[in-house]
């Protein structure tokens, strides 16, 4: 067997076996169901496929930039700085969207392992509330609070 679908076919038992119920909630919070679980992962997905169309976005938009940009000649000093910031706030839009997807991606991956809700620094319930609001979220709202005050 592959690497790719050994990894696939791990994934897929994992998805078999975490039940809704089995995701962490806070004391006197419901259960996630079924549904809740889905409409999580449909939001999930759709961020990341509206993110790699905003990246391959910014690549072509890049690409342009970087094409017309061999042409300088005749250029002044205002052109210059303005396809500069420009292409910076292309990078950074790029810079921002990987971010953002390798966030969601890594939430996607914990909802197969039945670690979504569960904080990765103490190992606390999030709070479902806070999941539903920010589906990204790995840590619960001390944990966030101290990591916010150390920066």
């Amino acid at each position: 067997m592959t690497n790719g679908k050994s990894a696939a076919t791990a994934a897929a038992v994992a998805k078999v076996r975490v039940e809704p119920g089995d995701l962490a909630v806070r004391p006197g919070e419901d259960p996630w169901t079924r549904e809740e679980v889905e409409e999580a992962r449909s939001e999930l997905e759709g961020e990341a496929a509206r993110l790699r169309e905003e990246i391959a976005s910014a690549e072509r938009a890049l690409a342009r930039l970087m094409r017309d940009s061999g042409d300088g000649a005749g250029d002044d000093q205002a052109d210059t700085g303005a396809k500069n910031i420009t292409r910076e706030h292309e990078l950074a839009l790029a810079a921002a969207a990987n971010e953002t997807l390798t966030q969601t991606e890594h939430a996607l991956e914990r909802l197969d392992a039945g670690a979504y809700g569960r904080c990765e620094s103490c190992g606390n319930a999030i709070g479902k509330a806070r999941m539903q609001a920010f589906p990204r979220a790995t840590l619960c709202v001390e944990c966030k609070q101290k990591q916010e005050r150390r920066h």
